[in-house]
This record gives C-alpha cells, sequence and structure tokens, in this order.
C-alpha cells in the first residue's frame, strides 16, 4: 500500500498509473465501486477490473502486459525500397510514389520519405531531355560556345527563332478565396479562341536587348522579313545569327549572297537548348502570357509589344549555363543510378 500511496501523491506518473492507484485505495477503505467510477469519471467495470487484478497479482497487475495484434514490420534499408522500384508498378499506376512503396511494403510512409530524402532520390519531379545523335554535333556546338564566350570583334551575336501558335484565348481571370482562407490567382475553364499568331525574337547577348516581330505565320518569307529588319535595326554590323534547324532557316543561301555582313550557325539537331534565346521564351510565357486573357489577335500583339518594351528597360545578358544530366541514356531502375 506504501507504493500506491506514493502513485497518488506523484506529479510525473502518467494518468493511467494514478488512477489505478486510486482505484485500489478507494477499494481498500470500503468506498463503492460506483462512487469511485464516478470521481474518476470512468464506469464500474473498469474499476472492478483494475481492483481484482491488484488482488490476484499485485502491484505488477497494475501494469498493462503486451498485447496481441499485428506486429509491426519495419524498412530495414534502403535496399527494400530499391528493390521494390526494379519491379514493375502495379497495374492502373504510372509511377510509384511513397504512399503506394508504403503499402506494398506494410511500413509508415515517413519511413520510405526518409529513405527516399536520404538518397536524394525525387519520384515526384520529372525532367526532359533531348540528347542530339548528329554526327558533327561537337564541331556545330563549340562554334557556337565559342561565340558565346568569345564574340567576334565589332559584331553583333544575334540567337533567333520563333515561337509558334501563341492563342489569343479570352476568358475570365481575377482571385479566388479557398476554404482555408487562402486567396490565389482563377481563370475559368471554359475559354474562347479568337487566333493565333507566331513571335518572331532576337536576343543580343551582349545586352539582352531582345527584338521581336508578331505575324500571322511562320513561312520562310516572314523570317527574311524578320532578318531584314535587324539588319536595319544594327545598320552596317557585321551580324552572326545562332537558329536552330526550322526548316524556313535552312536554304537561305541567295539572301545571305546578299547581306554578306550576315552569318548563319545552326544547332546540331536536337538541341536547341544552345540557343539563348530558348531561355527569354520561358521567361515570356511565364511572365507575359500564362494566365492572360485575349480578345482578339490584335490585343495579343500589343500586349507582348508592351512586355518586351518592358523588358527591355532592365534587360541584362544571360548566364548561360546548362545542367548536367549524368548518363546518356534512360536507366531503367534507380538502383543502376544509386550503386
Amino acid at each position: 500500500m506504501k507504493t500506491l500511496v506514493q502513485w497518488s501523491k506523484s506529479r510525473t506518473i502518467s494518468k493511467q498509473q494514478y488512477d489505478r492507484a486510486y482505484i485500489v485505495l478507494s477499494c481498500s477503505r470500503g468506498r463503492a465501486i460506483e462512487v469511485t467510477a464516478k470521481e474518476l469519471n470512468t464506469y464500474p467495470g473498469k474499476v472492478r477490473q483494475w481492483r481484482d487484478r491488484y488482488i490476484s497479482e499485485g502491484l505488477s497487475g497494475l501494469i498493462d502486459k503486451q498485447r496481441s495484434g499485428r506486429p509491426v514490420v519495419y524498412v530495414k534499408s534502403r535496399e527494400h525500397v530499391l528493390e521494390l522500384l526494379k519491379s514493375p508498378v502495379p497495374e492502373g499506376y504510372s509511377r510509384w510514389d511513397a504512399p503506394l512503396l508504403a503499402s506494398k511494403l506494410s511500413c509508415s510512409k515517413d519511413v520510405v520519405w526518409r529513405i527516399l530524402k536520404s538518397e536524394g532520390i525525387s519520384l515526384n519531379r520529372q525532367r526532359s531531355w533531348c540528347i542530339s545523335t548528329e554526327k558533327e554535333f561537337a564541331a556545330k556546338a563549340a562554334d557556337i560556345v565559342g561565340i558565346y564566350i568569345e564574340p567576334p570583334l565589332k559584331a553583333i551575336v544575334l540567337c533567333v527563332d520563333e515561337k509558334p501558335s501563341i492563342q489569343a484565348l479570352e476568358r475570365r481571370t481575377g482571385y479566388i478565396e479557398t476554404s482555408d482562407g487562402k486567396i490565389m490567382r482563377a481563370y475559368k475553364s471554359t475559354y474562347k479562341r479568337n487566333g493565333t499568331l507566331n513571335l518572331f525574337a532576337a536576343l543580343n547577348i551582349a545586352t539582352g536587348h531582345v527584338s521581336t516581330k508578331t505575324t500571322k505565320a511562320k513561312t520562310r518569307e516572314d523570317f527574311l522579313k524578320f532578318m531584314n529588319e535587324l539588319i536595319i535595326e544594327y545598320p552596317g554590323k557585321e551580324l552572326h545569327v545562332i537558329l536552330d534547324n526550322y526548316c524556313t532557316h535552312k536554304k537561305n543561301e541567295k539572301w545571305l549572297t546578299e547581306n554578306k555582313n550576315v552569318h548563319f550557325h545552326f544547332t546540331p539537331t536536337s538541341a536547341s537548348w544552345l540557343n539563348q534565346v530558348e531561355i527569354w521564351f520561358g521567361i515570356f510565357s511565364r511572365k507575359s502570357l500564362n494566365g492572360a486573357s485575349f480578345s482578339s489577335t490584335e490585343k495579343l500583339a500589343e500586349h507582348i509589344k508592351h512586355y518586351v518594351e518592358s523588358y527591355n528597360k532592365d534587360c541584362k545578358p544571360f548566364k548561360w549555363k546548362k545542367r548536367e544530366v549524368k548518363g546518356s541514356q534512360i536507366k531503367n531502375t534507380i538502383d543502376n543510378l544509386r550503386n
């Protein structure tokens, strides 16, 4: 009883241990089971249970016994996860993720997430890239990178390309408040198509300045008209133009003969990422087109013009680089990369 009295006065033991000591002490004083149950806000059966356990087993009877149930399964190491990632994804699924792995391994999702994080594995993020198989890749790439690093003296280097089929989508846009009180940008799922435009762009790698021209199409004639405008924009200057292998950029020997101060440099096949203007197109799409609404192609053209004017006020040259992708081919399983 001395131990039970100490438990009933302690402030460090658990509530369950305190209640059990209180039950035994109360019953030992001859108090009714119903009264003790009411004081502890529990039911009489529980009071009777712990009283009888103490009578039959003493203090050890007041300690919880090990319960039966499904044994806990732990993921012992990264090999469990990597081994499962080798196997085909269950039917109906496109890829593995942490909840699916945890379900198959009968363990907690947190365990799987910790292993994936420690191994630097991201199953949700994706990246696409193109590997050129052109035999002259090294020579063509070296030519363009060399121009970037050491541009010809007193010459202008321009990265030129087009962004075709920019849609003039008309839809209501604004803001909404979600159920958790957050405010975010919103647009209606329904929209009206008001035509498309093509955008030619030329990036001056030395200044970051961008020259543009919107057209209804992207024919060779449209391309050469844009090039004529660039010659006027840079009078008397030698122009070195970086281009991809699109058909309208090729077979312009007659025009090049008439404009001897212009030199075309073509990126290797499947290597348009060597063209710096692609970076600007990405910025333009995010900041100018995403979530915008246009009632006509004329409104779209005006919108593009205003954005380019604003961009050129604070333009800067890009510090061009390309993130390296290790390995030349996609690996079938993650453990091929982790070993």
